[in-house]
């Protein structure tokens, strides 16, 4: 069997784990060059995969829509503000992995999460209904929404709008 996968073009190696990836789950373009980066060999044997290999099947997913980094934040944000993440973490992880501000700030615009309700909802999952009044545990409750990435505005309204 290792002599049958020997045997394929660097440019199929990197089709076929392009498309194991994707098909697990979407990548944002910079992301899957980076995975696909690991597989390129420096060359010398007919199996190795070049740079060149890596640019054809990278405009070959775009072309075909496989990657797309709109799509990618939109779902990401959805994702991971459905866990409980607040924007401000979202927002870095999206660039980490290579999205465009633009496309990061298009997909919050789009986005009709309110953030206010998902850090009420959080702390009150978290630390029970009525929150706590007390300083020392008002500061727990900020502490752990700041940790999830939400706003300190986000997290003030808590106890300014909901008198909790």
């Amino acid at each position: 069997m290792s002599e049958s996968i020997s045997r394929r073009s660097g440019y199929t190696r990197l089709l076929d784990k392009s498309t194991r990836l994707l098909a697990m789950r979407d990548h944002a373009e910079q992301e899957l060059r980076r995975k696909l980066g690991t597989l390129l060999g420096d060359g010398t044997n007919d199996s190795d995969a070049t740079q060149h290999d890596l640019e054809r099947v990278m405009t070959r997913c775009l072309e075909h829509g496989w990657v797309d980094d709109k799509r990618f934040a939109q779902r990401y944000l959805a994702g991971r503000s459905r866990k409980g993440y607040g924007p401000q973490l979202i927002r870095q992880e999206l660039k980490q992995k290579g999205v465009s501000n633009d496309d990061i700030d298009a997909a919050f615009k789009a986005s009709e999460t309110d953030w206010e309700r998902l850090a009420t909802e959080l702390a009150v999952k978290r630390f029970g209904y009525p929150l706590p009044s007390t300083f020392s545990e008002k500061v727990k409750i900020q502490r752990f929404l700041l940790y999830r990435g939400f706003y300190m505005d986000d997290i003030q309204s808590i106890y300014r709008n909901f008198n909790v």
